[in-house]
């Protein structure tokens, strides 16, 4: 074997009641045997208290020996072990210990001298890990990032991009074999049909769910429980089996007094980004066709009195997220986005009802308007934040802290109305025991303001436009998508924090159950908590969350809605084969027998009544200047 030799600083100590005096020795150590890597580190000398210092060490050659047996030995014998053996050069003045860390395997070798000048082994500590845990030290972990599969993305994949780079995660634009953390999809659910874990930012039967016929459906059935907490959604009429109901309503109350003229809009089922929709003044206007080429969709009332900037119709766009059905979690963005019309309005009558422009706010249409105004400014142009829309109505003497408590209120409800249904849809698809991954999803409300500030809900868009950037005309027939600093500042603080909270590796903290219930019912839900929302960013580079729990902070308020609820969930119970969505009539009769009987029904139906009949009455103490209660929120 061939020498192989080491560089060791060493340092020397005297002590024995002097004061210690530090005294560095270069000397070279011959090595035989030893691992490739090590540094060394004298420590504290016998009977005192100097600290020791870890010493860099070059080594070169290869390893045979096991460091660390516990041995008496002189220290050639430990050399013809593959031992470390230490020069004796200025080393035999004091007795003290020295310290050779292996590198690569963790261990440390402990020798002491001897008044002989001969070295023995002590003994092989543990790793230095263990001794520095052991000494107080916390190891931080180096965290694998988290992996985002954005094949499925589609339109949202730029906003996508930013937001995962600066998380710092990882992307696969192109899947990857192995299981991504989290799956990112453009449309649905089905998207990648191959996913068996992770999280998947869509639920199944959202879409289906959120269509206007079952939107309406779902908010009605809670209108018949409880019809003035739901007053927030326009009378609608199914089409085309309402038709008939439709048009004999509208004749009586024509009849009953012949100045009323009302307005109604017209919405095809599955239309999104204004295509389809047009207003009538008359039943016969309706484009309804029979047959197998019916149309379906929903006939509404039409808001003629909306709030107004600079003479303009607006909507809301606000972002809501579902972190979770069970249990039921919900987010709402603190910034959104205002869409302008493009005409200055009018009330609706013959002449107008055909100016889209003027009454529709749809962004997809009123940007082929030739005044539509694209704006580097978050407070100008056709398409705002919504932070600029609330300053300006403060400015004007506005109470926006009810306006964005109302707002809070008309989200929970809604979705209130369409989890029942959303439960039995993930059933379907994901029953219990089978592998799948967890859900999450975004969902873009659509909000109008009436004049005297009331929120009214237009629509739920299971897939709203996450793109951060506009089709502009830069040459005579020449279009290009150009960044949109306004979506851009929405869009992605909305996804990134989306992607924040749903990090796989921050574990779910515990919520009191006291501090989970919020308010009690009819308590004024603030716009700000004293408290801010906690940021999960561990490296301190990145802004707060930009998304406030509203539910089940605020749920004390709104339990006694969730009646529908626990009907699907005995649904659900009962469906005898995993995946089946349908009763037939047999399995309903059993089911019926099985779960109810003719008190349990009575008592159900007393149930619903009383609780309608309770929200009547903090209503009217409301009105008459007595306490607040469950009829409203503020």
């Amino acid at each position: 074997m061939s020498d192989q030799y080491v560089k060791v600083q060493v340092e020397q100590m005297k002590s024995f009641g002097e004061d210690a005096e530090k005294e560095g020795v270069d000397t070279e150590e011959q090595v035989p045997g030893s691992s490739p890597s090590a540094s060394v580190s004298p420590d504290h000398p016998t009977g005192t208290d100097a600290s020791s210092t870890s010493l860099p060490c070059k080594q070169t050659g290869k390893s045979r020996s096991k460091p660390g047996r516990e041995d008496k030995r002189h220290t050639s014998d430990v050399a013809s072990q593959g031992s470390v053996v230490s020069s004796e050069k200025n080393l035999n003045r004091l007795g003290y210990e020295r310290t050779l860390q292996v590198k690569g395997t963790g261990k440390i070798l402990q020798r002491k001298s001897e008044p002989n000048g001969n070295y023995v082994t002590i003994h092989t500590s543990k790793n230095i890990e263990e001794m520095r845990r052991e000494e107080g030290f916390k190891l931080a972990k180096k965290r694998r990032p988290v992996t985002v599969d954005t094949s499925k993305a589609k339109t949202s994949l730029e906003a996508l991009k930013i937001s995962i780079k600066q998380l710092k995660w990882k992307e696969f634009p192109l899947g990857r074999r192995t299981a991504c953390d989290i799956y990112w999809h453009g449309v649905s659910f089905h998207d990648n049909e191959n996913i068996v874990s992770g999280q998947v930012n869509k639920f199944p039967g959202m879409i289906e769910m959120l269509r206007k016929i079952n939107l309406s459906r779902a908010v009605r059935t809670m209108q018949e429980l409880f019809p003035e907490e739901y007053d927030f959604y326009p009378r609608s009429w199914i089409l085309p089996e309402e038709y008939q109901q439709f048009t004999t309503q509208i004749h009586m109350v024509k009849e009953k007094d012949a100045t009323v003229n009302p307005t109604f809009i017209v919405k095809p089922d599955g239309g999104s980004q204004g295509d389809g929709i047009y207003l009538i003044r008359d039943p016969s206007d309706l484009k309804l066709m029979t047959g197998s080429q019916a149309k379906q969709g929903v006939v509404q009332e039409y808001i003629q009195k909306p709030l107004l900037i600079d003479k303009l119709k607006f909507d809301i766009r606000l972002y809501v997220l579902i972190k979770s059905l069970e249990p039921l979690e919900i987010y709402i963005a603190k910034e959104g986005l205002t869409r302008f019309c493009t005409e200055l309005y009018q009330e609706p009558s013959q002449k107008n009802l055909s100016h889209v422009f003027m009454h529709l706010t749809n962004y997809s249409l009123n940007v082929h308007s030739g005044n539509f105004v694209h704006s580097d400014s978050q407070s100008t142009g056709s398409k705002r934040t919504l932070s600029s829309v609330l300053y300006r109505l403060a400015a004007k003497g506005v109470d926006i802290k009810r306006v964005w408590s109302d707002i809070i209120a008309l989200v929970i409800k809604t979705v209130i109305a369409v989890v029942p249904e959303l439960r039995v849809y993930y059933q379907a698809d994901i029953p219990p025991g089978k592998p799948g991954p967890t859900c999450f999803q975004i969902l873009g409300f659509d909000i109008l303001l009436m004049k005297n500030l009331k929120p009214v809900l237009l629509e739920v868009n299971s897939n709203p436009s996450m793109r951060i950037e506009h089709e502009q005309e830069v040459a005579p027939g020449v279009f290009e998508y150009v960044p949109s600093p306004v979506d851009e500042e929405v869009k992605v603080g909305v996804i990134r924090d989306t992607l924040r909270l749903m990090d796989p590796g921050h574990k779910k903290p515990t919520v009191p159950q006291q501090r989970a219930g919020g308010f009690e019912q009819g308590e004024e839900i603030p716009m700000e908590e004293e408290t801010q929302e906690k940021s999960q960013d561990e490296t301190g580079t990145l802004p707060s969350l930009c998304l406030k729990q509203v539910y089940p902070k605020y749920s004390k308020q709104f339990n006694y809605l969730r009646l529908v609820e626990r009907i699907a969930a005995l649904f659900i119970r009962f469906l005898g084969v995993k995946g089946n969505m349908r009763l037939g009539p047999t399995a309903f009769r059993t089911f019926i027998r099985t779960w109810w009987n003719i008190s349990q029904l009575k008592r159900l139906i007393s149930d619903m009544k009383r609780e309608s009949q309770r929200g009547e009455s903090c209503r009217r103490k409301d009105a008459k200047g007595g306490s607040p209660c469950c009829g409203k929120l503020l």
